[in-house]
């Protein structure tokens, strides 16, 4: 019996042999008291080389395979492996764990490094992306996280002499990091010619940005920035694995057994060979090394660590040596000495002694060792190999004896006989083989009646028998030495083992757990003297049973500490040690044997502290020693709070069933009903499974819970106020110590802790996001700043929060079973307890982690089920009440004494100043002194106490109680039968609120005139109510059974209850005794009704489907309704009292006439016309509308009509009660929607007068009054909540543009493909055509002529080595909005495009740039707090939201200096469409253009996001705070207006409301501003603008604009709002309008643009000055006193922008895109000169070579020719009907060339005049024309098409010329064509998609540049003939640069971009001379 209890004894880990040095680097370090800091399997080592001692951290659950060592060098940080592995932050000297940091990465954690200040530490995980983060360790919070590489990362390190930079290095790879914001930003680093792409295995940071990094061939490579500017080669002959940095130098060691010493400029000081020096060895290799002073630590792959110094470097000290290489599983134990002997794979034998801690003996065998034994007098030592030999030695010096070989399979076990002349070999091939010591090891028996492999011998004491275990754990005999075997149980029972290392039998029966078959136990060993049994298993556990155990599932302590297989487990000879090994990990460890009575003394010494419990793990035997479980406890425990259907899924339901019912919502529906309620009082309180939940509030009011209300209950007033927040059941309450805040936790799938304040019930914090199903305890800290909760999930979460903040500091699995309470300590904010179902532990906190340590009983107690707990006078104290009614005093982690405190449980204790209040299942109440020696008083909870005062009656004596607390004179009592009690001190009780007890409730009924309600349930009472004022419980009746319906008659006297057994019964509504009763049904009756007028009838509805009608004078049954499928739900009666309506479970409408019960088929248009006395069906056309969109997963179990017949009200199983409007045809109807219950409401009735409603829940056990409000009467209140499932029919208004921005798709660069619809196989892919005459090596010809004519001969010509962006023309306004600011008084104007963000100078016109971004930018917002000047906020767009580079990302940037403050990458998938800065300037607000539409809000300069939320299932456009606010904002978008409260780290929304106003419809909102007084004004599609008083609509300015109103800005200064819209210019009207604060007044201003209809897209108003973007890409600046317009940027319309043409000899260009017109820029003026409208789009534009002519090329197949100097039309031609691609001017002016995507290009003679006839054309060009390029001499014209084939032409007759010598001696005049050999190198790699668009070569005829569809801009020499030439690249385009050009004299570059419609002009950087 005793094996039900785990061992009193204990073991200590005293010493571990060995190191890991295989798979792990740099993992060795001096700490700052010199001692030597390193790890071995899944344990921390702290080594102090003086006293040879050795001290343990074990706080990790699995193998650590990283360390790193804090700047200051006490505290290590070190990372696991395992499915959630983490990382502890832990001090070297006490070994105790600072801080745990988890939940981040997973399989393990590869490297770790602590930064310069050790305030950080950045960790890489091993999981597929080798994810790099950024860790505030202490707070133990993730700062920043990105994918680190596609392969491994072997190393990290922090730049110590740069702030926010980070190397990492891998295989072949090395990167080079940035942190801003939270975004890790990787850079590659360039290898180039240097030297070779390696792994690269380690890295040390410099200062002058260099790093020194070891690669795999041995050499040194040095970094400059990120390119490699110098190799060190030979520093190691093979790869280097380890480089330390220190004051001196560093340190490198490597796989060639050498270290080296470099000074700090990496020349070498030294280097020393280990393999030469005394201990070396061949193929030692380095693994780590630590250089401080004279003195350098050398880690090695065999598991030594060496230290050397630095005088006498040829005699290394070895400190510590293990096993290497391969498995270990050898182990023997000296049966004299305390020496322990091991043998591994690695084929090394080794002793130990186990007194010096030291290696004595070592010897080398040719095979790899599986078992060692020795001889009985310790001379012999035999070795089993693992090829089936054996050898054995002499102890003494290690000699050879014997040698043999009778087997080929691996020797696992052998053992000596106990005298000495036998040896026992066990073999895997399933035979024990018998050897005679003495006879020289003859073989001289041999036992076979295994079939599988031999895992463990045992010898009986006097050597005559031996027991085995074989594979399939079967146990057999044999008689020795013969090896016959036993079979007989009689001759075996008698036998005495001499030692017991079996793992199957009787006697170790309880090491097994108690349902498995598994073995993986591996090796036991028992020590019979202390009567305990070791055993180690193949999940790095060691346990200690105690010994015989007999049944299955003992209990045992546990240790952890090897990683995966503990391989073998023995005692030492004297029974002082227990010595374990660890398969893979190499290790010996040795434990201390601590017996019983040492035990006391020596926890006290060292409490173990770890993660993992050391202790003892509940095992599963029959716990016959704990006490039975209360019946109370025990029904909580199972009680379950699990969802079909949370709340929380109810968007995705709806979406889901949206789709089914498109076609149901055709009908205009009803507007929902004018009359809203409210709630008025609650009757219910929930004792019956929580506890400690009703406090006194500061000013004396009592604050509870009950279903989802929190209630505020004033006793002097009788009244109630609710905090509604919750949307389900509410399951714990704490109150701030200053009594003025609440906590409370509710059930959820992701549930929430709403933190309120009791006076304003407004929420400050709502925490969500760490538990799942519910949360059912929560606890605030003395100093009220933090919050700790325990969910309900399987391991009890328990997390602490910083609940202001909203942030989750710490997080822990709490216990399997259920946990009641958690209290704070009061005086260590870092402490707390929780208590539960056998549990008691002390927690701590340490960074992310929480480390709990069990309560420790000793022999004081059983573990106990707690159930309160609180703290004492001190931090170490504490006291805890249990289930069999004892309060336990606690001293730290120790039990102290139990005293008897109740019968049965204790429930509740509060701690007074002086003493302690406890309340328990007795009824009793009792007062305690401050030690719980003496009880001082005792109130019991009786009848007979009750006040006269009281508004209620006790239902019982010595009700069960649930919580206490003392205040104001009174104790406070609450029961488990939802009684709120007040006790005076003097022993007066006053009932205060009461409710029903456990048990459905479902019967309701109001009085006919009377505002009292009567209510049954399963409870088995029947209680009334009084509604009026003084809301108490008149009267109460116990009954036989529970019941579920009752009735008052007509005229209020009598009240009819029907009972759960099928029986009725009629008493008198006054006194509530009974007058008759019936009994004729087996089933439920589920409803009863008398008939209308003088009651003669009683209807009784039942669930065997029938309704029996009775006649009430006569109490005789008269009619029976039968035709019923299913159970009846509700019956109601005709006025007349003779139709009865019914309805079924089987959802079936039943009529029936009374009083027979004949059935009758009704038609549905008449059901209406029939007058009803009462209306409570669900079913029928008259109330179809109730039914929701999720009808399939609820069900509407109720409903009441008013009997002015015009307001519905329904209750369902989601617990909504909601007000239709009467009747609600049509599906889905609309509804005001109201949450108090939690799930089921069972019953609403109206009152008699309709002026309350009276609602049931049948699960939480309230009754709920509200009051109706009629429809003039309308404080508006925040319960008000208008919905309906789905959204409304009507459109939200449609306009061109609004569409085009909401269903516009971004692409990013990275996926960006080809713009033309090219074909064929790309260049550098295509197979190079031999040249015909290859030329011999010395040619006699003429030299090869220019490729290309030159026009600035003579000069020296200069390479471009750089392109400087000095010029944009374009905005991005054709889908961006309020994008335009002003900056520096409206001197800048801040805006952007492409990627681009742009400072504009308003008087210059110069620009300046932001060019960080590397996609397109979406939004734009300047910060307009003081504090924050010039600061600006910009959105991108991005591809899926992994956090990497391409992640969507925000910019906040510095606008002057261009200085990037902080990078946020954010999960917006696809991009961020709307950004905002709160009131001070600290939080930005955006918002994503993923499909949830995601709010996001930002603490940007920590780069912290703290809260986010769906925002919308459609678009939503913008999103912006209150101006006045940190906490308001507001979004608008596709049907779309919300208001949102930021509270903590959660984010409250409230759908605009528009019911006030008639006939407002949800529109499609576009833009918002505000006003004072919570005013909100949002603009619309159709072009009216809504004003908002909070959340409610109250007026609409009509048609403030004619057309959309697509911006509006609200002036901080003065509070004007400035509106901007699509409007027709008229006389009156103007796209942009000026209104005062409240919209009522406006003045217009027009834009003279010369546009037929002005669209606006931002506005913003400076001094006297409304800046303006428009639609059209123009910024126009207007005067608010004379509406001068001045337009300072222009840009096209609508891209792509095709054509671009640069003047011959002057800084103009000229562009032509798509939006059919043809610009002129000037680049010297920063301007459009002018602009032609085409009225068709262009596509290619040309001038001629004395810049006098331009020639247009149309997108229809039409050309123009322009006379530059007066823009008239010289002539025009359309010859062709498709696309003209390219248009040229010959040299010598006189042929133009007009190709076209026809695959044709066609000559005109430009002599003949401007009749422009074709003169000829070139025939069979594959495909359509993309670029062409005249020879300088006229005659050639080369042609490139859409198959990427390049074609010569001759001029003007259109032959196609083939000669390959003659096309390479032309020269060209000019070069544009992106095919051809000599523009090879221009193709890219990653072209598979995308295409190079454009090309041009410079006029000096050496430089190239190209546009592609990535949208870069990449600068080439020329030519390039080889594939892949090197280039410089420039961004900033958006995707597809269309076409490029060098204007005159090589000065600039101007390249036009296809998505991003601007052009970039690039200022050309010469090469100095």
């Amino acid at each position: 019996m005793a094996a039900r209890s785990a061992p009193s004894c204990h073991l200590r880990l005293e010493w571990v042999y060995g190191y890991r040095g295989h798979q792990c680097r740099n993992n060795l370090y001096y700490t700052a008291a010199k001692e030597i800091v390193y790890f071995v399997a899944g344990v921390g080592v702290v080594y102090s080389p003086r006293e040879h001692r050795q001290k343990f951290y074990r706080g990790h659950s699995d193998d650590i395979i990283s360390l790193a060592l804090h700047p200051e060098r006490v505290l290590v940080a070190t990372g696991q492996v395992g499915k959630e592995p983490y990382i502890c932050v832990w001090d070297s000297y006490t070994v105790q764990t600072i801080s745990i940091l988890k939940d981040v990465h997973t399989h393990g954690i590869a490297c770790l490094a602590f930064d310069l200040d050790g305030q950080r530490l950045v960790s890489v995980g091993l999981d597929s992306k080798n994810a790099v983060c950024v860790w505030d360790w202490k707070r133990g919070k993730m700062l920043s996280m990105a994918p680190g590489h596609t392969d491994r990362i072997f190393d990290i390190s922090w730049d110590l002499y740069q702030p926010n930079k980070l190397v990492s290095c891998g295989v072949k790879h090395i990167k080079f990091w940035s942190l801003c914001g939270n975004a890790l930003t990787p850079k590659r680093g360039v290898f180039g010619k240097t030297g070779d792409l390696q792994t690269i295995l380690c890295l040390a940071c410099a200062r002058d940005e260099l790093t020194y990094s070891g690669a795999l061939n041995g050499d040194i490579y040095v970094w400059k920035g990120i390119n490699l500017i110098r190799t060190i080669q030979g520093a190691h002959t093979a790869g280097i694995f380890s480089m330390n940095a220190c004051e001196e130098g560093f340190a490198t060691g490597g796989r060639d057994g050498c270290i080296r010493l470099w000074d700090l400029t990496f020349k070498p000081i030294t280097v020393i060979d280990l393999r030469e020096t005394d201990q070396g060895y061949k193929g030692l290799s380095v693994r780590s090394v630590c250089w401080r002073g004279d003195h350098i630590l050398v880690g090695t792959q065999d598991s030594e660590i060496f230290e050397i110094v630095v005088q006498e470097r040829n005699k290394p000290f070895l400190i510590m040596q293990g096993h290497c290489e391969g498995e270990l599983w050898a182990l023997a134990i000296h049966p004299t000495k305390p020496l322990a002997v091991t043998g591994s794979d690695d084929r090394s034998v080794r002793i130990w002694s186990l007194v010096d801690h030291a290696l004595i003996a070592r010897c080398n065998m040719e095979e790899p060792i599986r078992c060692a034994a020795v001889n009985a007098d310790g001379i012999h030592l035999a070795l089993g190999m693992k090829d089936g030999s054996f050898t054995v030695l002499r102890v003494r010096d290690m000699t050879e004896v014997v040698h043999v070989k009778d087997r080929k399979e691996a020797i696992h076990e052998l053992k000596y006989s106990p005298d000495g002349t036998y040896l026992a070999v066990g073999c895997n091939d399933s035979s024990v083989d018998i050897y005679g010591v003495a006879q020289r090891y003859k073989k001289v028996g041999e036992c076979v009646g295994s079939l599988s492999f031999i895992t463990h011998l045992d010898w009986s004491s006097d050597s005559r028998y031996l027991q085995t275990n074989d594979g399939n754990g079967k146990r057999l005999f044999y008689r020795m030495p013969g090896g016959k075997e036993v079979t007989s149980t009689e001759e075996i029972k008698g036998v005495h083992w001499a030692s017991w290392t079996c793992v199957s039998g009787l006697e170790v029966n309880g090491i097994w757990p108690k349902y498995s078959d598994i073995n993986d136990i591996n090796s036991v060993d028992g020590n019979y003297i202390g009567q305990v049994l070791v055993t180690a298993d193949d999940y790095g556990i060691v346990k200690l049973f105690r010994y015989p155990c007999l049944r299955k599932g003992a209990k045992f302590r546990k240790y952890i500490g090897h990683s995966a297989h503990v391989t073998n487990v023995r005692w030492s000879h004297d029974y002082q040690w227990v010595i374990s090994i660890g398969g893979a990990d190499h290790s010996v460890f040795q434990w201390k044997f601590i017996p019983e009575r040492k035990l006391k003394d020596a926890l006290h010494i060292a409490p173990q502290e770890s993660l993992a419990d050391s202790n003892s793990d509940e095992s599963d035997s029959d716990l016959s020693d704990v006490p039975e479980l209360d019946s109370e406890i025990e029904q909580e425990t199972q009680l379950t709070y699990c969802r079909q259907v949370y709340k929380e899924d109810l968007p995705q339901l709806k979406e889901q069933c949206k789709e089914k019912q498109k076609s149901a919502t055709s009908k205009r529906r009803e507007r929902p009903p004018g009359n809203s309620i409210r709630l008025h009082f609650v009757h219910g309180y929930r004792g019956y499974d929580c506890r400690s939940n009703l406090f006194y509030t500061q000013i004396g009011e009592i604050v509870y819970h009950v279903a989802a209300v929190g209630v505020i209950y004033n006793r002097q007033q009788n009244t109630q106020r609710f905090y509604l927040g919750h949307d389900d059941d509410i399951l714990c309450l704490a109150i701030h110590p200053l009594k003025d805040y609440v906590a409370t936790g509710q059930v959820g799938r992701d549930p929430s802790i709403h933190i309120w304040d009791t006076e304003t019930i407004k929420p400050l914090s709502i925490l969500k996001g760490c538990h799942q199903y519910g949360i059912c305890a929560v606890d605030f800290s003395a100093d009220g700043k933090r919050l700790a909760s325990v969910g309900i999930d399987d391991s009890h979460t328990i997390v602490l929060w910083d609940w202001k903040k909203g942030e989750k500091l710490s997080i822990a699995r709490g216990s399997k079973d259920k946990i009641f309470v958690v209290k704070m300590n009061p005086y260590v904010p870092d402490k707390l307890i929780t208590a539960g179902i056998k549990h008691m532990k002390f927690w701590r906190r340490a960074g992310g982690g929480l480390i709990g340590r069990k309560g420790y009983i000793g022999t004081l107690g059983k573990s106990d089920t707690m159930m309160c707990a609180v703290y004492g006078w001190t931090e170490e104290m504490a006291f805890s009440g249990t289930s069999t009614g004892d309060v336990c005093i606690w001293r730290d982690v120790f039990l102290v004494k139990t005293v008897k405190a109740h019968d049965g449980p204790v429930f509740s204790m509060h701690a007074l100043e002086k003493g302690f209040v406890t309340g328990g299942k007795d009824g009793v109440v009792a007062l305690w002194d401050d030690s719980f020696e003496r009880c001082l008083k005792t109130y019991a909870i009786k009848r007979a106490a009750l006040a006269p005062g009281s508004k209620g009656l006790l239902l019982e004596d010595n009700p069960s109680i649930r919580a206490i607390s003392l205040g104001h004179g009174h104790i406070l009592v609450g029961t488990k039968n939802g009684e709120i009690l007040e006790v005076d001190k003097s022993g007066p009780i006053t009932l205060l609120v009461q409710g029903h007890m456990e048990g459905e409730v479902w019967g309701l009924a109001t009085h006919p005139y009377l505002p009292i309600c009567a209510t049954v349930s399963d409870d088995k009472t029947l209680r009334i109510w009084d509604l009026s004022p003084s809301h108490c419980m008149l009267a109460v009746r116990k009954l036989k059974k529970g019941g579920r319906c009752c009735c008052f008659s007509p005229d209020g006297k009598a009240l009819a209850v029907g009972l759960n057994d099928g029986s009725f019964l009629m008493a008198n509504a006054d006194t509530l005794e009974d007058l008759v009763s019936f009994h004729h049904r087996k089933d439920i009756i589920s409803d009863i009704r008398f008939s209308p007028g003088s009651g003669k009838y009683l209807a009784v509805a039942s669930h065997d489907s029938f309704i029996d009608i009775y006649n009430v004078m006569s109490s005789k049954r008269v009619g029976v309704c039968k035709g019923a499928t299913s159970y009846i739900t509700h019956i109601d009666w005709d006025i007349r009292g003779k139709l009865l309506q019914v309805n079924t479970g089987a959802k079936e409408q039943l009529f029936f006439e009374a009083p027979r019960g004949k059935k009758q088929t009704i038609p549905s248009m008449e059901v209406e016309k029939i007058a009803w006395a009462s209306w409570t069906s669900v079913l029928g056309l008259c109330c179809e509308g109730i039914w929701p969109v999720i009808g399939e997963v609820t069900d509407v179990t109720a409903s009441c009509l008013t009997s002015d017949k015009m307001v519905l009200a329904t209750g369902d199983d989601l617990g909504f009660v909601k007000l239709f409007r009467y009747p609600t045809k049509g599906k889905f109807g609309k509804f005001k929607r109201y949450v108090a219950h939690s799930t089921h409401v069972t019953n609403v009735r109206w009152t008699y007068d309709d002026s309350m409603l009276v609602t049931l829940g049948g699960t939480d056990m309230s009754l709920m009054v509200w009051t109706n409000e009629m429809e003039g009467y309308r404080e508006k209140r925040p319960c008000d909540s208008e919905e309906s499932d789905i959204d409304s029919e009507e459109d939200g208004g449609y306009d061109s543009d609004v569409t085009r921005e909401n269903e516009i798709s971004y692409t990013i660069r990275a996926l960006s493909t080809n713009i033309r619809p090219m074909f064929g196989i790309k260049p550098h892919l295509q197979q190079k055509e031999p040249s015909i005459d290859e030329r011999p090596p010395v040619s006699r010809a003429p030299p090869q002529p220019e490729k290309l004519q030159t026009n600035n001969v003579g000069k020296k010509k200069r390479p471009i080595e750089d392109l400087v962006l000095e010029l944009v023309f374009g905005y991005r306004g054709r889908d961006c909005r309020n994008n335009v600011h002003y900056l520096n008084d409206g001197d800048d104007i801040i805006y952007h495009t492409a990627s681009i963000g742009i400072l504009h100078n308003v008087a210059t016109g110069s620009q300046s740039f932001y060019q960080e971004h590397n996609d397109d930018i979406l939004c734009l917002t300047v910060n307009q707090h003081p504090k924050f000047i010039n600061i600006v906020a910009t959105g991108q767009v991005g591809d899926s939201a992994d956090m990497s580079a391409t992640a969507p990302s925000i910019h906040i940037w510095d606008a002057v200096n261009k200085q990037t403050l902080s990078i946020l990458r954010c999960y917006h998938s696809k991009g961020v469409c709307s950004v905002s800065f709160s009131a001070t300037g600290k939080l930005l607000l955006s918002v994503g253009l993923d499909p949830e539409h995601t709010v996001t809000i930002w603490r940007w300069q920590e780069g912290a996001k703290i809260a986010s939320r769906a925002g919308h299932n459609q678009r939503i456009f913008v999103a912006e705070f209150r101006p006045d606010s940190d906490t308001q904002f507001v979004s608008v978008g596709v049907k779309h207006v919300k208001f949102w409260t930021l509270v903590g780290r959660a984010l409250l929304s409230k759908k605009g409301l528009l019911s006030t106003l008639q006939d407002a419809r949800m529109q499609t909102m576009l833009a918002v501003a505000f006003g004072a007084n919570n005013l909100t004004f949002t603009g619309t599609i159709s072009g009216d603008v809504c004003v908002w008083k909070d959340h409610i609509l109250c007026r609409i300015v009509a048609r403030a604009h004619n057309g959309p109103v697509f911006a509006m800005y609200t002036t901080l200064r003065d509070g004007l709002i400035v509106t901007g819209g699509k409007e027709r210019p008229s006389k009156e009207g103007g796209a942009v309008k000026l209104w005062d604060q409240e919209l009522r007044r406006c003045r217009a201003f027009r834009l003279e643009t010369g546009q037929v209809t002005d669209c606006v897209r931002s506005v913003c108003r400076g001094k006297g000055k409304i800046l303006v973007g428009t639609r059209n890409a123009e910024i126009i600046e207007v005067g608010e006193k004379n509406a001068a317009c001045n337009i300072l940027v222009n840009g096209h319309v609508d891209g792509p922008i095709w054509g671009l043409a640069t003047h011959p000899s002057r800084d103009f260009f000229l562009s032509a895109a798509e939006d059919g017109t043809v610009r002129l820029w000037d680049i010297a003026d920063k301007k459009m000169l002018n602009k032609v409208n085409l009225g068709h789009a262009a596509r290619t534009v040309c001038y001629s070579p004395e810049g006098d002519m331009v020639a247009i090329g149309m997108k229809n197949g039409e050309f123009i020719i322009l006379l530059v100097s007066s823009l008239k039309i010289w002539g025009k031609k359309r010859d062709r009907r498709c696309a003209i691609h390219d248009i040229r001017f010959s040299p010598d002016s006189r042929y133009l060339a007009v190709g076209s995507s026809e695959n044709s290009v066609d000559f005109y003679d430009l002599t003949l005049g401007p009749t422009l006839n074709r003169i000829s054309y070139c025939k069979d060009i594959p495909s359509f024309v993309i670029q062409m390029d005249f020879s300088a001499d006229g005659r050639y014209l080369q042609v490139s098409s859409g198959c990427y084939k390049r074609h010569v032409y001759e001029v003007p007759s259109g032959k196609h010329l083939m000669d390959h010598a003659a096309i390479d001696r032309i020269t060209w005049a000019t070069w544009t064509s992106i095919l051809g050999e000599e523009v090879m190198g221009i193709w890219s790699r990653h072209a598979e998609k995308a295409d190079v668009n454009c090309a041009c070569v410079s006029h000096s005829g050496i430089s190239l540049v190209t546009g592609d569809d990535f949208g870069m801009v990449k600068l080439f020499d020329f030519p390039c003939p080889e594939k892949f030439a090197k280039h410089k690249r420039f961004l900033g385009h958006s995707p597809h640069v269309t076409n490029i050009r060098f204007t005159s004299g090589d000065r600039h570059v101007v390249s036009a971009g296809g998505d991003d419609c601007s052009l970039f002009v690039w200022k050309c950087v010469h090469m100095p001379h």
